[in-house]
């Protein structure tokens, strides 16, 4: 029995994992959550998974809940997320949070000498180095969620790691995946959202559209799995069928493939190095499949791919920087503020302007952070 402490419980990977401990009660039990704004998904986890102590992200939120379930410990904010993480009697904290907020909890785990289920890619784009200097301090694992990183992870199993050529990260290409620049020049928030493969939160589908994601999950498997960024290759797959794969050197290429959901890199993070059952209503049918297309992503259509790869490989403030301008930047874009390709443009500028600085301390982290959110709110306003 796994005991675990979820974050960001309400959320499309916090759903998921909630369903795959009710496909196995006997292997996991929910210690604590939190659901950042959403009360109503918190009074129902309640009802089904009663725990002494869950978190919301606004204070007024925590002290009406507080009056309804005075039995139970209301954590609120950032403080809130942190001590759930420092909590001494559970496992694995699985981290489905989205976005910067992610990283302090991830690092508190570790702390505690918590093993992390990490679908917070954010964690290690942003502090990295951090992450690993601490995982290896404290002497405890970190597990991947995302789909891609996991599939690498299922296809690094029983082999050496000096003998890996290359690892290759697919790309379904998101929503825009086959439109041109103009023609993403007057595409609409509901178009954005309208992932053709993945049941995905509305942030990281924006971001599948941008291809800001695939850099991101680059940045990510560069620190999950100690490999240079020149080694990591992205290749455009549009049916999301093989998840990633691993070529070794003598050329054998190893694939993990599956049906597009995110409950099975979800369970395999919780039960490596073990496989359990898994529900699936309509497992992978190759034959029903019939083809897979591959091809290279073009840099010049995608841009913050590239990004993603210089930013990585220069370090320091650089990858904390963009994520900050991103996550501004999707969300003005969400809010109808701006336009698709202005969150491009906003970013890029961002990476231009900012001051190279090293990053040695999570104080560091949070000033690059506040940068990037302040250059990308002024650069938002003057495009209004």
């Amino acid at each position: 029995m796994k005991r675990l402490v979820l974050l960001g419980a309400s959320g499309s990977i916090g759903i998921q994992t909630i369903d795959v401990i009710r496909q196995h009660p006997d292997l996991y039990e929910l210690k604590a959550y939190g659901v950042g704004r959403n009360t109503g998904a918190l009074r129902k986890l309640l009802a089904e998974f009663p725990v002494e102590c869950v978190s919301v992200q606004e204070e007024s939120d925590a002290a009406e809940l507080r009056k309804e379930y005075p039995h139970v410990r209301i954590l609120s904010g950032e403080d809130g997320l942190n001590e759930l993480a420092a909590m001494q009697d559970y496992d694995v904290l699985v981290n489905a949070l989205v976005g910067y907020a992610g990283f302090a909890p991830t690092l508190t785990a570790i702390k505690n000498r918590h093993d992390v289920a990490l679908a917070n890619k954010e964690t290690l784009v942003v502090g990295g180095e951090l992450i690993k200097k601490a995982l290896r301090k404290y002497g405890v694992s970190l597990y991947p969620i995302d789909s891609e990183h996991s599939a690498i992870f299922q296809a690094l199993q029983g082999n050496r790691h000096e003998q890996v050529k290359r690892l290759i990260i697919t790309a379904s290409g998101g929503s825009f995946r086959t439109l041109n620049r103009d023609q993403l020049k007057d595409v609409t928030v509901e178009q954005a959202l309208a992932h053709p493969n993945w049941s995905m939160g509305p942030k990281i589908t924006i971001d599948s559209a941008t291809m800001m994601n695939k850099g991101f999950e680059v940045m990510e498997a560069h620190w999950l799995f100690d490999m240079p960024y020149d080694r990591i290759d992205v290749l455009m797959h549009q049916e999301s069928v093989i998840h990633s794969m691993v070529e070794y050197i003598d050329h054998s290429v190893i694939a993990q493939l599956g049906a597009p959901d995110m409950r099975l890199p979800i369970q395999y993070a919780l039960s490596w190095p073990d496989r359990f059952d898994l529900f699936e209503e309509h497992p992978l049918d190759l034959a029903e499949i019939g083809t897979l297309h591959f091809a290279k992503p073009d840099t010049e259509r995608f841009p913050l791919l590239k990004a993603a790869y210089d930013a990585g490989t220069k370090g320091g403030n650089l990858p904390a920087v963009m994520n900050a301008a991103n996550e501004a930047a999707n969300l003005a874009f969400r809010n109808h503020e701006i336009s698709f390709l202005d969150i491009e443009t906003i970013i890029l500028d961002a990476l231009n302007t900012v001051v190279y600085r090293s990053v040695e301390t999570p104080e560091d982290l949070e000033s690059a952070d506040s940068w990037g959110w302040g250059y990308a709110l002024e650069r938002i306003d003057s495009l209004k």
